[in-house]
Order: C-alpha cells, then sequence, then structure tokens
C-alpha cells in the first residue's frame, strides 16, 4: 500500500464528504427538525449506503457506465428529479401543528442507504475516487480499503452535520424560524444541482 496515496485519499474523502452537499443538507435540517437521536437511522443509512456505493463501483458500476454512459445520464436526471422532490418535502417538513407537535417524520436507514444511488454528487465522488485512487492497493484490497476509508469519514461528517442542525432547536424555537430554515435548506438544496445539470 501506498502510504502517501493514503493520506491523499483520506483528504480527499475529507473534503468531499464534509463539504455541503444533498445528504448533508438533509441531515443538517432532519437535525434541526428531528433531533439527533431521531435522526440516527437516517445518519447511518447514509453512511454505510455511500460504502457500499463506492464498494459497488469499484468492482463493476464504473465498467458498465464507460460501456453504456446513457445509463448515467438517465440516473443524472433521475436522481435530480428525485433531489427536486426532496428540496419540496423539505421545504415543507417539520412545521409545528396546532398542537405544538412536529409534523413528519426522519428519513429511515433504508432511505438514506438507498438514496446514495440517485445522489449525484456521492455517484461522482465514488467514480472520482475509484479512478483516480485505484493505485492505493492491489485489486480488490485498493475497493475494500477506500470503500471503509470513506465509511470512517463518512460516519463523522454524517455526524457533525446532524449535530449541528440539532444544535440549532434552541436557536430556531418558533414556527416561522424553523420554516424559514427549511425553506433556504431546500433551495441550497436545489442550488446543488446547477454544476451537475449543467456541467459542460
Amino acid at each position: 500500500m501506498s502510504q502517501q496515496l493514503i493520506i491523499a485519499f483520506v483528504l480527499f474523502a475529507v473534503a468531499s464528504c464534509f463539504t455541503p452537499g444533498p445528504n448533508n443538507t438533509m441531515l443538517l435540517t432532519s437535525g434541526l427538525n428531528f433531533g439527533f437521536r431521531r435522526t440516527l437511522p437516517h445518519m447511518l443509512g447514509v453512511t454505510f449506503g455511500f460504502g457500499f456505493l463506492v464498494a459497488v463501483m469499484g468492482l463493476w458500476l464504473g465498467a458498465i457506465f464507460a460501456t453504456y454512459p446513457s445509463l448515467y445520464t438517465v440516473l443524472k436526471y433521475v436522481g435530480a428529479a428525485y433531489l427536486l422532490y426532496l428540496a419540496w418535502a423539505i421545504a415543507t417538513s417539520g412545521g409545528v401543528d396546532d398542537k405544538g407537535e412536529k409534523r413528519g417524520r426522519p428519513l429511515s436507514f433504508f432511505g438514506g442507504a438507498v438514496f446514495q444511488w440517485v445522489n449525484v454528487k456521492g455517484l461522482i465522488m465514488s467514480a472520482g475516487a475509484v479512478t483516480t485512487y485505484s493505485a492505493i492497493a492491489p485489486y480488490p484490497y485498493n475497493i475494500i480499503a477506500l470503500s471503509l476509508i470513506f465509511t470512517l469519514v463518512g460516519f463523522f461528517s454524517s455526524a457533525s452535520w446532524t449535530l449541528f442542525g440539532s444544535s440549532l432547536r434552541g436557536l430556531l424555537s418558533t414556527p416561522r424560524a424553523v420554516r424559514i430554515f427549511n425553506v433556504t435548506m431546500a433551495l441550497l438544496l436545489v442550488a446543488s444541482l446547477y454544476p451537475v445539470l449543467f456541467e459542460a
């Protein structure tokens, strides 16, 4: 194993996992609306779902996309449509009803894991990692290493964004403040689609 390449990949994983994107935006919003404990299944679904995506991407999905590039294009637009739906769900979620109780529920473990397959940023990150850092170790140990490192870094990233969201609960205690926050996060989620849909 190349130690320098491992360090370079860890830095890549930290930069790509901790920067804002669909997963982190949804975890932040869920942390605010439902708290850390109720968001935990969603958080773990994102963590392990993305690690699994990297493994599958490295083992065979990358070759399929190379052979059938139109499949990637279809998946990209399906993912974009789903993200728009999620943005709408975020903008209208977490309101307070007449009894002062939260409406809606957080994403499940399965929902968080399956979302990785339509998360365009995640697909691009995993494909970039597999193609750029495959020399980290001999095949298939390189794919295992990439997947495990992404899972570990992803766990800390997901936990940080969820905790940040839950820490805002005391500050955003009124229904109007929560609504403004949710709409803002939904708009940021939509904005994150721009570089994907209009890439050269």
